[in-house]
């Protein structure tokens, strides 16, 4: 790749699951702004719930998850009690409207156990409108799967689950914390698919420590055998600064910008040779999969957990950290569990910030949304105006093309998407926050 795109990849900028991103959120946002929000949802509205579990077995090197490392079961049981009532206040809240996702992350949401998983199953089952519900998600650690949870997690409707992999190296996964061979991984897999999970997703990560294109491309080989319905490809975020665990990382010991690139297009031919076909930046599916074709109708979305295929008028998060968006704008929970508990057995909601969108706000989100899922997006006059200056070098490189209102990443600018939807972001500036590399 050209030199002067190369210093493109090293550019610190967000991930743009969210605009206004993250470190925009206030405290002159909370709990009562949550639940005024709520309440004021049109009665036809549809929702999507996220509910999150901040607790893994052990905490792998590169996570950059918010969770944190336990093995004793009772504040998990704890922690498990308090996500039940909450469920019981946003189904107050929102009465009989439509959920037509579910999605459950973490953390290792499976650390709840299979019986506290079928009860919060039931749980949601009885206080909510699931009549339409279109996908039930959740994510998994391959490590932790057996036979009682995979019939769990069919029991209470969960079709599609997302597997950690990483990388099936076994020197990249000493490097990461993560000892996971192929074989637990088809293992996990192999269980799912008996129990009646009919969607398996893959998460492959690039630019990990002593991992190298032979690996990338050897890991994407190996995952296409298992025959998943998606896979998503991450670049690694190295935020040491953010994340104590990736301490444990010698930087080192982390590829550059330039191996970065290669290792992500080497895993992204490997992907499109074996029929898969790509959606948005970093994920690929079936060609009949749902988020292909929802990709292909240029219907695909991006929110927090990255790009899906839901639709719902409205994202609410459960659980510590998990944020929710209304037309209004986001609300976040307590980001540490003690907190969330605490304020859940107080009877409320545990909203600690959030922002209301300007009307700017919702005209640039809409924008860099289409961005980010279609690789392209139509701007008005105002928008491109102000956004023009920001995308000339892109241009310049041969990373993106301006015609009329359009503007477009080229084949070889598409890993860098997030440089052009920053462009757009006037919010950007503003805070002072860190953030990862660009590709």
């Amino acid at each position: 790749m050209h030199s002067a795109a190369l210093i493109h990849a090293e550019r610190a900028v967000p991930r743009y699951t969210s605009f206004p991103t993250a470190p925009h959120f206030a405290g002159d946002v909370g709990a009562a702004q949550h639940a005024a929000w709520l309440g004021a949802l049109p009665a036809d509205a549809t929702l999507s719930l996220y509910l999150h579990v901040p607790f893994c077995p052990a905490l792998c090197f590169y996570c950059g998850c918010t969770t944190k490392a336990t093995r004793r079961p009772e504040p998990v049981a704890a922690y498990a009690a308090r996500l039940e009532r909450e469920i019981e206040s946003v189904a107050a809240a929102v009465g009989g409207r439509r959920v037509i996702h579910i999605a459950w992350g973490g953390g290792t949401p499976s650390l709840l156990g299979a019986v506290a998983l079928r009860r919060i199953g039931g749980r949601l089952i009885e206080a909510l409108n699931l009549d339409d519900l279109a996908e039930y998600a959740f994510e998994l650690d391959p490590r932790e799967v057996d036979t009682e949870l995979a019939d769990a997690l069919a029991a209470i409707g969960v079709d599609r689950v997302s597997l950690g992999v990483q990388d099936f190296s076994a020197h990249v996964q000493r490097a990461i914390g993560r000892i996971q061979p192929f074989a637990t991984v088809e293992r996990a897999m192999g269980l799912l698919r008996e129990a009646g999970v009919s969607s398996i997703n893959l998460d492959l990560m690039y630019g990990l420590p002593h991992q190298s294109e032979r690996d990338v491309r050897r890991t994407a080989r190996l995952a296409t055998l298992l025959a998943p319905e998606r896979l998503a490809l991450f670049g690694y975020a190295h935020v040491p600064w953010m994340r104590p665990n990736q301490k444990m990382i010698d930087d080192a010991s982390l590829p550059g910008p330039a191996e970065r690139l290669d290792q992500s297009e080497a895993a992204r031919q490997v992907l499109l040779a074996n029929g898969y076909v790509g959606v948005g930046l970093d994920h690929f599916a079936r060609p009949d999969d749902p988020l292909a074709r929802a990709a292909a109708a240029r219907q695909l979305k991006r929110n927090f957990q990255g790009y899906t295929a839901d639709r719902a008028d409205v994202l609410v998060g459960l659980g510590a950290s998990a944020i929710s968006r209304f037309p209004q704008g986001f609300t976040q929970n307590a980001p540490d569990s003690a907190s969330y508990q605490r304020a859940i057995d107080a009877g409320g909601f545990s909203t600690v910030r959030g922002i209301a969108f300007t009307a700017d706000d919702i005209k640039r989100g809409a924008f860099i949304e289409r961005l980010m899922c279609d690789l392209e997006v139509y701007l008005d006059p105002p928008t491109l105006a102000d956004a023009a200056p920001r995308l000339a070098d892109l241009m310049a490189d041969g990373l993106l093309t301006i015609e009329g209102r359009r503007v477009a990443m080229t084949a070889v600018g598409r890993p860098f998407v997030r440089l052009a939807a920053a462009a757009l972001d006037h919010r950007l500036q503003a805070v002072a926050a860190r953030h990862s590399a660009a590709v």
